[in-house]
């Protein structure tokens, strides 16, 4: 995680009596809950979160629905366009996710939520995966056991499993997301760091460009809460006897935080640099990186476009923000590109000689590179470009 936070009220020291106030509603044992979050067992980063009441009570368990991710019927191995700007809105933030490829690694999804939470449910839990939201259009809050976060427009904003949220936008008809499902966590790259953990100067950017929740306002209540629960192949109705934003106080490196994509820092060279540049997220099977404005290559007999290259080892997706990318022709903001493992691309005709003359892209891209192959869902391939395999014959 970016960097240790503490936010309300919490011991002096791990596991030791944090009593409550007597004259509160709920009696209990007269003590705070202490409630560890985890990633990789307790080997790696934690949070500890302090409950007025204990985080375990359920009232009832409802198997919601079953879901599975199913792939498209077998396809040649080509490279994809899928043209995802006017997919119908449909659900919530959650519910409205449409995926449209995956590995054992990561879900990747599109939502235009057509309403902040359906189906009669309070929050959202993702009991399996880190959620990565890339907000394309919109802006909110993100309220959560952690406290508020504020959202908006080109932030990523990095959710780890077992987190209790709810999205609240601003305008739910502007609300326009990428979401990719992590199976492993989130992390900063570990190039970037120094042995202590503070992010190496140089690096793209800095402690300061991440954002976590600002505040609490611990809420109590005694009712029926509805948490949608997703794991696996399963969605599950949990109610709970209380509000689950109860938390006085936690600390911790573990929590929700945002990054907006224009305070990525751009790296470039004399030359054309190699995508790793580019690189913002690490995650176990791929990476995630910000494509932004930028300056290009400098030097006088530079081109300033992507060589050709094969993926011999990842499939390269990108996700086309705004801006016109500059070694690709036909693609519009809210495209996906596709190029997988096995088959080489490189720039459209004409790119190349064109990009002589560029000193500066406004370009913006979401781009995650898969160490194993993804798999295309039937949705995908409604939107899919069939012609763009062949789009390098000029």
């Amino acid at each position: 995680m970016p960097q240790y936070i503490r936010i309300g009220e919490t011991p002096r020291k791990h596991h030791i009596r944090f009593p409550r106030d007597t004259a509160a509603s709920y009696k209990g044992e007269g003590l705070h809950y202490e409630h560890i979050v985890t990633t990789e067992g307790f080997d790696r980063a934690y949070s500890i979160l302090y409950h007025r009441k204990p985080p375990t009570r359920v009232k009832r368990v409802e198997l919601h629905r079953e879901w599975a991710l199913r792939a498209a019927a077998p396809s040649p191995l080509r490279h994809h366009h899928l043209k995802s700007a006017a997919i119908p809105r449909s659900g919530d933030p959650y519910t409205g996710r449409v995926p449209l490829m995956f590995n054992q690694d990561m879900i990747c999804s599109r939502c235009r939520p057509a309403t902040a939470m359906a189906g009669g449910f309070d929050f959202y839990r993702n009991g399996q995966f880190d959620d990565i939201i890339f907000v394309w259009r919109g802006g909110g809050w993100l309220e959560s056991n952690f406290g508020r976060l504020r959202y908006k427009i080109d932030d990523y904003i990095v959710i780890p499993r077992g987190t209790t949220y709810r999205l609240v936008p601003d305008d739910i008809a502007q609300e326009d997301y990428l979401v990719l499902e992590s199976s492993h966590p989130v992390r900063l790259p570990a190039r970037y760091l120094q042995p202590e953990g503070q992010i190496r100067m140089g690096a793209p950017y800095s402690e300061r460009d991440f954002h976590g929740p600002s505040e609490l306002a611990p809420d109590d209540t005694e009712g029926d809460f509805a948490v949608l629960l997703k794991d696996r192949s399963r969605l599950t109705r949990v109610v709970l006897a209380s509000h689950p934003f109860d938390v006085v106080g936690w600390d911790g490196y573990l929590y929700p935080f945002t990054f907006n994509a224009n305070d990525f820092e751009p790296i470039t060279g004399t030359v054309h640099l190699p995508p790793p540049i580019h690189q913002t997220f690490e995650i176990r099977g791929y990476v995630v990186c910000t494509f932004a404005p930028r300056w290009l290559d400098h030097h006088p007999e530079a081109i300033r476009v992507p060589w050709a290259h094969d993926n011999t080892e990842a499939d390269e997706v990108l996700f086309y923000v705004r801006g016109q990318f500059g070694s690709r022709k036909g693609v519009e903001p809210g495209s996906f590109t596709l190029h997988p493992q096995g088959i080489p691309h490189g720039p459209h005709p004409g790119t190349t000689l064109k990009s002589l003359d560029a000193q500066r892209t406004e370009e913006l891209a979401v781009m995650f590179d898969t160490q194993f192959p993804l798999q295309l869902t039937e949705d995908a391939l409604g939107l899919d470009d069939p012609s763009y395999p062949l789009s390098w014959l000029g």
